[in-house]
C-alpha cells in the first residue's frame, strides 16, 4: 500500500461568524478554495448578521489552550491565519503556542473591530498584540488598525506607509497595509518589509459594493493558504488579492439580506487564479 503524502494545511484562529462571512467560516472556505486543509481554534462566538454584531462571547481561556494543544501536537501545520483574539489572555496563549511548536508562516489580520463598529479586542489586549509584532511574519492592519497599533495619525497613503514603519520600528517583520479605506478610484495595498527597503504595491480597480463583509478574513486566509503551498510571500499576497478581487467583483449583484452581505467564495477556485 502507498504512502499518502501530507497536503498543505493552514491553522485559523479566530471567532466565528454564524452567517458564514467572515471568521473562522471565511476562513474555511477560503482555504477550501484555494487548494489547502484548515484546522481552527476558536477564540470567541459571535452573533452577527449582515447588519452588524449583535453578541459576542468568548470561548474559555482552557479550552482554547485545550484546542491549540489538540491541533499544534498532532497535526503537521504549514501556516497560520489569527483572526479576532478578544483579549490579552486569549493573545499570550496564542503567542506562548506559536513559540511551543514554533509555527512559521503566521498571517495576523488584526481584527481590533467589526465593520459595523463594534469593539472585538480590549484594550489590553491591543497593547499585547502590539507586543507580540516579532512573532508575525505578516501583519495585515487596515488604515484605522495600522493608526491604532502604530500610534500615529491615519489620514492619507502617506500617513499610512508612515504607520507601518512605525510598525516595522516596533518588530514586525513585514506589514501590508490595506488601503481599501482611503479614497480614490484604485484600492492599493502596501507591503513593507524589514528584510527590504522596497514599498511592494499591489493595486486592484475599487470595486463598488456593500457585498464586501469579511473581505479581510479572506484576504489573510488567502496569504496564509499561499505561504503553506509554498509561495513566496509577495507571491503568496498577490495570489490572495487576485482570488479576493475575483470573489468581490462576482459577488457584487448579490442580494437578499438587508446589509453588508458576506461574499460568494464558492465558484471563484485556485484553478481560475
Amino acid at each position: 500500500m502507498s504512502e499518502t503524502l501530507e497536503f498543505a494545511r493552514v491553522l485559523a484562529i479566530g471567532g466565528s461568524d454564524p452567517s458564514g462571512g467572515a471568521g473562522i467560516q471565511a476562513d474555511i472556505k477560503t482555504g477550501a478554495a484555494m487548494g489547502v486543509d484548515v484546522c481552527t481554534v476558536i477564540t470567541a462566538v459571535t452573533a452577527q448578521n449582515s447588519l452588524g454584531v449583535q453578541a459576542v462571547e468568548p470561548v474559555p481561556l482552557e479550552m482554547v489552550n485545550a484546542q491549540l494543544s489538540s491541533v499544534c501536537s498532532d497535526i503537521s501545520i504549514q501556516a497560520v491565519k489569527i483572526g479576532m483574539l478578544f483579549d490579552d489572555a486569549r493573545i499570550e496563549a496564542v503567542a506562548d503556542a506559536i513559540l511551543a511548536y514554533s509555527l512559521g508562516n503566521v498571517v495576523c489580520d488584526p481584527v481590533l473591530a467589526s465593520t459595523s463598529g463594534t469593539d472585538l479586542l480590549s484594550t489590553a489586549g491591543v497593547k499585547r498584540l502590539a507586543s507580540m509584532l516579532p512573532l508575525f511574519s505578516l501583519l495585515t492592519p487596515n488604515v484605522r488598525e495600522a493608526a491604532v497599533l502604530s500610534g500615529r495619525e491615519v489620514r492619507n497613503s502617506s500617513e499610512l506607509l508612515d504607520a507601518g514603519r512605525a510598525l516595522l520600528d516596533l518588530g514586525a517583520r513585514a506589514v501590508l497595509l490595506k488601503g481599501g479605506h482611503l479614497e480614490g478610484a484604485d484600492s492599493t495595498d502596501s507591503l513593507l518589509q524589514r528584510s527590504s527597503p522596497e514599498v511592494i504595491r499591489f493595486t486592484e480597480v475599487r470595486v463598488g459594493t456593500k457585498n464586501d463583509h469579511g473581505t479581510g478574513c479572506v484576504l489573510s486566509s488567502g496569504i496564509a493558504s499561499g505561504l503553506a503551498l509554498g509561495f513566496a510571500l509577495p507571491e503568496a499576497i498577490a495570489s490572495a488579492r487576485t482570488f479576493l478581487q475575483r470573489v468581490i467583483e462576482q459577488s457584487v449583484h448579490l442580494h437578499g439580506v438587508a446589509g453588508r452581505r458576506g461574499m460568494n467564495l464558492v465558484h471563484v477556485g485556485a484553478s481560475k487564479l
